[in-house]
């Protein structure tokens, strides 16, 4: 569809009611893994390969075991346990205390400090407050945190529609600031496309569908703030007001509910697609605004130690790098397992020791076989 020039107002608006994971190994595209399987044939299998990947009824397929072969991006956290790169709807009420929620969540996200008992990834977020003025942000970010300002903390109360500019302004504010970790878009009505009022399933999962490909392609969280029909539901989430299409397309929601207008407990429930499950309860701080942690209803989940990932930690300690082959790295480790089960198992945990450990584990092809490099990154 043709851009035009269509943004969002600048008014705050009245009763507002209204992935394929990527592989980091040489095998990941048809065109490498050809590359990689023609190595020694001659031109013609060459050719005739091509010739097959080009067929209008060729569909590449991979294997339990391919799997297993290749290392994959992980989701990293930007919140431990509750928030990760992805897309995720944050969705209440009107005036239930989202865009409070989402000041609160962006300025921890900036400053690298934790979120109640959740630890926080540090990074650059933008905030598009469209429902609100510069001077209503400045009085709410003062009242919230007083001056402590943030510097990496951006803020911007007009944009472009999606489809009509605001892809290419997301992405050039990334481009520019490379350790971006959080946008927030609130709400996710003032983005849609001009005419998207037709609310459809199809409409809805392709609007959610296009901004997780582009928060996928970055590896940020994308967060959309949306808000919930009046209508009850047995299942919470399908309150969300629209189609099942929205969380359909993203990764997970949350959901934020008071039981009364007037009171300033609430709960918060989670639901994604890589995180578990869960309802939190929580309570306004009356003079700041901010949301206090009160309890959990559930405990989160934690993967048992595994002897191979502390393995490998305990000898990045001892050197900072390391690089062999499989059969290597078994003698080093002194450990009881087969090279090719000790190459998968670090290639399926390869997020893991990155998140746990700041240990970088490749396992790259070169002409001589595969080589694995463990690199222990500095926390500076």
């Amino acid at each position: 569809m043709p851009f035009e020039e269509k943004a969002t107002a600048h008014n705050p608006s009245v009763g507002a009611d209204g992935g394929q994971p990527i592989s980091i190994n040489t095998n990941q595209s048809i065109a490498d893994s050809s590359a990689e399987i023609n190595e020694n044939l001659g031109f013609e299998e060459v050719a005739r390969q091509m010739r097959q990947y080009n067929s209008p009824g060729y569909m590449r397929t991979f294997s339990m075991s391919d799997l297993y072969e290749n290392i994959y991006d992980s989701r990293p956290p930007i919140v431990d346990g509750l928030l990760y790169s992805g897309t995720y709807l944050f969705v209440g009420a009107p005036k239930v205390g989202k865009s409070f929620f989402m000041a609160q969540l962006a300025y921890h996200v900036s400053m690298g400090i934790p979120l109640w008992n959740y630890e926080v990834k540090k990074g650059t977020v933008l905030y598009l407050a469209l429902e609100d003025t510069e001077k209503r942000l400045q009085e709410r970010l003062f009242r919230m945190f007083g001056t402590d300002s943030a510097e990496n903390l951006h803020f911007t109360i007009w944009v472009k529609h999606l489809g009509s500019g605001l892809d290419e302004q997301l992405q050039r504010f990334v481009n520019e600031h490379p350790d971006a970790k959080l946008i927030i878009i609130d709400t996710l009505q003032k983005i849609r496309e001009a005419g998207g009022d037709k609310f459809s399933y199809a409409n809805d999962y392709e609007i959610v569908g296009k901004l997780k490909q582009f928060a996928d392609k970055n590896h940020i969280c994308l967060l959309l703030v949306h808000h919930t029909r009046k209508q009850q539901a047995e299942d919470k989430f399908d309150m969300i007001s629209g189609t099942n299409g929205l969380l359909g397309a993203a990764d997970g929601a949350f959901l934020l509910q008071k039981e009364k207008r007037t009171s300033d407990a609430a709960t918060l429930d989670i639901s994604g697609r890589d995180q578990q499950d869960q309802r939190l309860h929580l309570r306004r701080d009356a003079d700041h605004l901010i949301w206090q942690f009160e309890k959990a209803e559930t405990e989160l989940w934690k993967a048992p130690p595994d002897p191979l990932i502390e393995a490998v930690a305990a000898l990045m300690v001892e050197q900072s790098s390391w690089s062999g082959t499989a059969t290597d790295l078994v003698e080093k480790l002194d450990m009881d397992i087969k090279p090719n089960t000790l190459s998968m198992r670090l290639n399926v945990n390869a997020g893991r020791l990155m998140e746990e450990h700041s240990v970088r584990y490749t396992n790259e092809r070169s002409h001589t076989g595969r080589c694995i490099t463990l690199t222990l990154i500095s926390e500076a």
